[in-house]
């Protein structure tokens, strides 16, 4: 009679801390694991055994920022900046029924999945404000598919064209009386719905839980700031924002607030052990030692901040302040993939292109840390996730060692960040179940889920058609102004452009 022990037989473990690569045994216990070891351990009688002396496992891939509703608009642009981005979101995310958001959070939890990751912070995103019912279904599809996460919603009370100066009253008059029509509702509706949500949280705060993403600081009122301070405080909920991804971003902060966006989230007291800024692209230095102070983490995203022009972000400089940095795909709307193995690989190269000093770069085994630990401790499940080792959920990754990225095997750890691609991945093991088995889903019918998804996309791409139009015909007047704004002078420099 099986004991409830599962024992798996002689992997290549790797710990990215040490920066160690060795075989050994590993000893779960329903959702834990409870002993490490050499290979040959010995281990309670009924314990059912698992040869894995083909694989390299490694802890879980932890996705520190992306945004589930996102995977419907993979895609969608092609030369977009970040602000380009901003401006189809009435068209891209609009029309979204419950079932579309479960939809679409499935999908995106199935591309991480499949890729090696078992743990992500969604900022999710649901028209016109969060609702109970809404952030139920994100999380019934986290919880469908096994995927431990951190949800998230998007809020604000001010629209991209309320926000970029001069912006409005630079558009053609029937296109200002459109964006006009898209303004959003005052933060309060917001606000009671997340509070009923935090309260009444039906689901295991070990496997799912809730925070709050006051999403872009400028697109907020400092009462809606302080009112979410006050929220989180009250609940000790985590807070997310995208915080000076482009230059335009951070240009209009000290313009707005005649400081920088950190400082200013600061002040209004949301900078705390349980923040974290999303992209970082444009921090100086002084936002760097400010985010140490007080224990917030960054989650680096390299493939969309390239993918919009938005800029490098300065990572060595951050680890050397002793911020914490964990890795994030983003959406796929702005990266268009959900791919954990990609976002490690990044980080590990884009370091190499601000500096000549290999002693700045950022290392493979370094890139792997910020992908497993560095995003538990982002979504505040560090003592939970991201190492194996006894006490920690059986979260893992297994990459089969005859994939030819591995073939001749010479440095587990270069190998997995430099030659991977994530098609290794063979088995994904989630609270000590296999969710992921032989390149197959255990939890869900994925052809099911496709038909699914493209039913849902037929009917969204009719029922969004006008607005799409709308979006192409605000485009230019966007692009042009938003270019013009940020040919102003700043003292980051986090873009390889002459022209500043």
């Amino acid at each position: 009679m099986s004991t409830g022990f599962i024992v798996l037989r002689g992997g290549l473990s790797l710990d990215a801390t040490e920066r160690r690569a060795e075989r050994g045994d590993i000893l779960i216990d329903g959702t834990e694991i409870r002993d490490c070891g050499p290979c040959g351990m010995a281990v309670p009688d009924g314990a059912i055994e698992r040869d894995v002396s083909g694989s390299i496992v490694i802890p879980g891939l932890v996705n520190a920022h992306t945004h589930g509703h996102g995977s419907l608009g993979k895609g969608r642009g092609d030369l977009w900046s970040l602000e380009l981005l901003l401006n189809a979101g009435p068209w891209i995310s609009a029309g979204r029924s419950h079932e579309d958001k479960y939809l679409a959070t499935m999908l995106t939890a199935a591309d991480m999945i499949r890729r090696g990751a078992t743990a992500v912070y969604d900022l999710t995103w649901e028209q016109p404000r969060p609702s109970v019912e809404g952030m139920h279904q994100v999380a019934r599809a986290y919880d469908t598919i096994g995927m431990r996460a951190l949800i998230a919603p998007m809020m604000a009370d001010l629209s991209f064209y309320d926000i970029v100066p001069g912006l409005a009253d630079s558009l053609p008059d029937d296109l200002r009386r459109t964006v006009d029509g898209w303004r959003l509702d005052p933060f309060g509706a917001s606000l009671e719905a997340c509070r009923e949500v935090l309260a009444t949280w039906p689901f295991d705060t070990d496997r799912l839980r809730f925070g709050i993403a006051p999403t872009i600081p400028m697109h907020c009122t400092d009462d809606f700031l302080a009112a979410c301070a006050r929220l989180s405080d009250e609940f000790q909920c985590p807070v997310h924002t995208h915080m000076a991804e482009s230059k335009l971003q951070a240009l209009n902060g000290q313009l707005t607030y005649g400081k920088s966006l950190t400082a200013h989230f600061d002040d209004m007291g949301l900078l705390t052990d349980r923040f974290t800024a999303a992209h970082g692209v444009w921090l100086d230095p002084d936002d760097m030692r400010r985010m140490a102070d007080r224990g917030a983490s960054v989650a680096h995203c390299p493939a969309s901040n390239m993918r919009l022009g938005s800029g490098l972000a300065q990572i060595r400089e951050l680890c050397d302040a002793s911020v914490n940095v964990g890795l994030g795909s983003d959406g796929s709307n702005s990266s268009d993939n959900q791919n954990m193995f990609e976002a490690t690989r990044l980080a590990a190269y884009v370091s190499r292109v601000l500096t000549h000093d290999i002693n700045r770069w950022v290392a493979s085994a370094e890139a792997l840390e910020m992908a497993t630990i560095g995003g538990a401790r982002a979504m505040g499940f560090e003592r939970l996730i991201g190492r194996i080792a006894p006490g920690y959920k059986a979260d893992l990754a297994f990459l089969d060692l005859h994939d030819l990225a591995y073939v001749p095997l010479n440095d587990a750890f270069n190998q997995l960040a430099y030659a991977d691609d994530g098609s290794s991945v063979s088995d994904v093991m989630i609270d000590g179940r296999f969710v992921y088995e032989n390149h197959c889903f255990t939890t869900i019918d994925l052809d099911a889920l496709i038909a699914d998804t493209e039913r849902a996309m037929e009917r969204l791409n009719r029922d969004t058609a006008d607005r799409k139009e709308i979006v192409a015909a605000l485009e230019p007047h966007v692009a042009d102004h938003c270019i013009c704004f940020s040919s102003r002078p700043h003292h980051v420099a986090s873009i390889c452009d002459k022209h500043g």
